[in-house]
């Protein structure tokens, strides 16, 4: 997102959701303990909307997280969302957002969000695949998903997606299938959360009792990796992988285990970054000095975490120097390679050209 984008966060942990799904404890999650009333929901906005500039060049979005916001009775839905709209109204915020369930979408809620003026609505898909959400007690059907999607496009919402990666029976096939047939759906943007064991859900039981083992952070990348190829050719914008890391979202906190890292999709855009590299190396010749040239807003994916993409190129191709050439007049997502005799350009999207996903 840009810059210039600012989200107002209101959190309604596990309010309305009838289900306890084995990864999920939203309290821990949120870091919100408590039910918010109109009073702090107010209040929250307005400490929000102090820190943000009044320039008019600034989008900003009130977004309800966590819980199912469209399980909560209608009523409790309508007086949170007044409350929103009196700041859409009056010019303050641009957009309201809200996360549900796909089986908690039908005809009479979706009007009633259109009343309010809602913009956003992401539905936690987890997957697509019967098994994978039979075991998560997710409650839903990939079915009940379908019809959530076209009814909400139907009323002219901007609809997301969250995918879960590593939930029990998953594999990098289902989470790859999944992806494809959200993709064909054609929602708008999407999330991919890789699976985390969490401190008090049933997830933790399992993982004590050694009967669930979540994605290693190595097989996380490269399947979040995949997914963000199927995604971004359909033209469909990820705008997370990751959780967003807290004071007690980490390792050895509330995260008993699994594929959690602060920088997520840096990891996975660096691996794009890295793949397309050795595929561009692949048409040279031997080379003892490489030149690497990409946008600055680049270098940080090209050369990778601790320089690890550079460090991986030079044992693999044994270069006696890589050079990292920034020019701000190469488009994002573009990397140019010259040994001194040739170059060769890539963008990303010549590089999903040639893959088949």
């Amino acid at each position: 997102m840009s810059k210039n984008y600012y989200i107002i966060p209101i959190f309604v942990p596990h309010k309305g959701c009838p289900h306890d799904c084995i990864f999920c404890n939203q309290k821990k999650i949120t870091g919100c303990d408590e039910d918010n009333s109109i009073e702090n929901i107010r209040d929250t906005i307005e400490a929000y909307l102090k820190t943000i500039p009044q320039d008019g060049s600034q989008v900003v979005e009130i977004a309800f997280y966590g819980g199912s916001f469209t399980a909560i009775p209608i009523e409790n839905q309508t007086t949170m969302l007044k409350l929103a709209k009196e700041y859409m109204d009056c010019g303050k915020i641009n957009h309201i957002r809200l996360s549900t369930r796909p089986d908690y979408i039908n005809d009479e809620i979706l009007q009633n969000l259109k009343n309010y003026s809602v913009s956003i609505i992401e539905l936690g898909v987890q997957s697509m695949d019967k098994e994978v959400l039979q075991l998560s007690q997710r409650g839903h059907t990939s079915e009940d998903v379908i019809e959530a999607i076209r009814l909400i496009k139907e009323y002219g919402f901007i609809v997301g997606v969250q995918i879960m990666v590593g939930l029990p029976s998953d594999s990098l096939d289902k989470c790859l299938q999944t992806t494809r047939l959200l993709a064909d759906l054609n929602p708008d943007i999407a999330r991919i959360y890789p699976a985390l064991v969490i401190k008090d859900t049933y997830m933790e039981v399992l993982y004590n009792k050694g009967q669930f083992k979540p994605f290693s952070l190595e097989e996380a990348v490269v399947i979040c990796k995949n997914m963000l190829i199927i995604l971004e050719k359909k033209r469909i914008e990820v705008i997370r992988i990751g959780l967003q890391p807290t004071e007690n979202i980490e390792l050895g906190k509330d995260i008993i285990a699994g594929p959690f890292h602060p920088s997520m999709r840096q990891l996975v855009d660096s691996s794009i970054y890295l793949d397309m590299m050795k595929c561009l190396i692949e048409k040279f010749d031997e080379v003892e000095v490489l030149n690497i040239m990409v946008n600055p807003k680049d270098v940080s994916n090209i050369v990778g975490q601790n320089k690890c993409n550079i460090k991986l190129l030079q044992t693999t191709y044994f270069f006696k120097k890589i050079n990292i050439i920034q020019k701000c007049d190469i488009s994002l997502g573009t990397i140019i390679i010259d040994d001194g005799k040739k170059q060769i350009i890539m963008s990303k999207k010549d590089y999903y050209d040639q893959i088949k996903s």
